[in-house]
């Protein structure tokens, strides 16, 4: 494991919701966000509104910001979000988690969670120095982010989708 249980689900989630931009959409719905929300066992506030929706829609392209830029901006854009959420840091369990930190304000709106906990998670990658674990796809077609959780810091494709597909590209180009 390269970073705490509770950063690595967190990482995995928000680069999944992030991808949700790519076209077409996918997170359109209310029931999408509710799927979303019960995939990755988040807890806590959830208003299940149109509002809510379109809260979190405007949040993907922040939260994809923050993955994607450099430590030292991220350190920044860390630092504002946590401060604009109120974040204290405490020790929470829940029935699949061990102790872990939250820190969002108690029964804070879902997309204050997801901004905080992805800070959170962001954190880490930057006190270890590995912002190089997130990027976006190897794939010449593809934007959506990559992160990467291998020892050997081998993946490079976002899905196995992009890289079956590079393969196949790269197959041809040699035997062409």
């Amino acid at each position: 494991m390269v970073f705490a249980h509770d950063t690595e689900l967190t990482l995995q989630a928000v680069v999944e919701l992030v991808n949700t931009a790519d076209d077409p959409d996918g997170l359109t719905s209310v029931d999408q966000l509710q799927a979303f929300r019960a995939r990755w066992e988040w807890t806590g506030r959830y208003d299940g509104t149109k509002a809510e929706l379109e809260a979190v829609r405007a949040l993907r392209g922040p939260l994809r910001a923050l993955l994607l830029a450099g430590r030292d901006e991220a350190a920044e854009m860390v630092n504002a979000i946590l401060d604009e959420a109120g974040a204290v840091p405490r020790l929470v369990r829940h029935e699949t988690l061990d102790w872990h930190i939250h820190a969002e304000p108690p029964n804070a709106p879902f997309v204050t969670q997801l901004a905080v906990e992805t800070a959170m998670a962001m954190v880490d990658v930057i006190r270890d120095n590995e912002s190089s674990r997130i990027a976006v796809c190897a794939a010449d077609d593809c934007d959506s982010v990559a992160l990467d959780l291998s020892r050997n810091r081998s993946k490079r494709f976002c899905s196995t989708t992009c890289g079956n597909r590079a393969a196949v590209q790269a197959y041809r180009a040699r035997n062409a």
